[in-house]
């Protein structure tokens, strides 16, 4: 089986504000700093290639100055585009305010990566990869939504889905919700998601019932911040501790946890050590300012021999 993987969510622009505090409202947010990137899905398919995975992105490019930005970011991260471009559409973008304790707040619209055709799937391989990477946004935009539930209800070269909620879980229609979740290898959530999705508040609980009905060798991850994860597989759920940092912005920590994941995976690993390198590099991530600052596997593996040193 390839070892690459597919990244069917769409890739944003990421309006990047550093603020004091997010405000209420009406009122005005003290901006201290300001920049724009690529984010969205690029986030996690940065993790997964720095991990030492091959990744290509199987969603919508459109055309556009956050469309060029989007492609300049992939092209320099070494990751290709499996599809023809949007010529109709710019990218869409995300106002991203990370407060001074690092935590972020989204503000979001979509615009070519929120809209996908039958014929622009019939443009990918999919048994070519052996993994493919899922966000509840691309179930959550009007524009895809109906032709994604579909290839998950009848396409049968998906290999090894790893589906992750996302903030807009509880917003995706049930059918398109549950295509997801009945084709899902793995699930990898939050604690809130994890939530949503089974009404129970404790994590271990909810990796617990989200495992139960994964395919033989699947299972759930649920993220729990500073506080690590928990991993739920067959019978068993199992709490992996985190990696303590001094935290400087948050955006695009979970998706460098789940791009780490599955690559880990990939590799070989067991789910156990797939989580533990992801707890780091995850936790690194947040050390830098940015939506896609994954640390490469070096980094990574030797806080790991580190850990198992002490």
């Amino acid at each position: 089986m390839t070892t690459r993987l597919l990244q069917m969510s769409g890739v944003v622009a990421d309006l990047l504000y550093e603020v004091e505090r997010v405000p209420l409202a009406g009122e005005e947010a003290i901006v201290r700093g300001f920049s724009i990137k690529p984010g969205g899905g690029f986030n996690a398919m940065v993790a997964a290639k720095r991990a030492g995975m091959m990744v290509c992105y199987g969603g919508t490019i459109g055309s556009g100055p956050f469309a060029q930005l989007v492609r300049e970011g992939l092209n320099a991260e070494g990751i290709p585009f499996s599809r023809s471009q949007d010529l109709t559409r710019d990218q869409g973008c995300c106002s991203v305010l990370i407060d001074a304790e690092g935590e972020r707040t989204f503000v979001a619209s979509d615009g070519a990566e929120g809209h996908v055709s039958a014929e622009d799937l019939d443009q990918i391989a999919f048994a070519e990869f052996g993994w493919t990477l899922l966000s509840g946004y691309a179930l959550h935009y009007k524009g895809s939504r109906d032709t994604l539930r579909h290839w998950l209800e009848t396409e049968n070269t998906i290999q090894n889905l790893v589906f992750d909620p996302s903030p807009v879980i509880a917003s995706i229609p049930d059918q398109a919700r549950d295509a997801a979740l009945n084709r899902a290898q793995w699930i990898s959530t939050n604690t809130r998601e994890a939530t949503v999705l089974t009404g129970q508040n404790d994590p271990a609980t909810a990796a617990q019932n989200l495992a139960a009905s994964r395919p033989p060798g699947g299972g759930a991850v649920v993220r729990c911040g500073a506080d690590g994860c928990f991993l739920g597989q067959d019978d068993t759920v199992e709490h992996i501790p985190p990696y303590r940092v001094q935290v400087v912005d948050t955006n695009g920590a979970g998706d460098a946890h789940v791009g780490s994941f599955i690559a880990r995976l990939a590799a070989g690993d067991t789910a156990i050590q797939a989580a533990r390198y992801a707890n780091v590099a995850a936790a690194i991530s947040t050390t830098q300012k940015g939506p896609a600052t994954t640390p490469l596997s070096a980094v990574v593996a030797e806080v790991l021999n580190k850990k198992e040193a002490c």
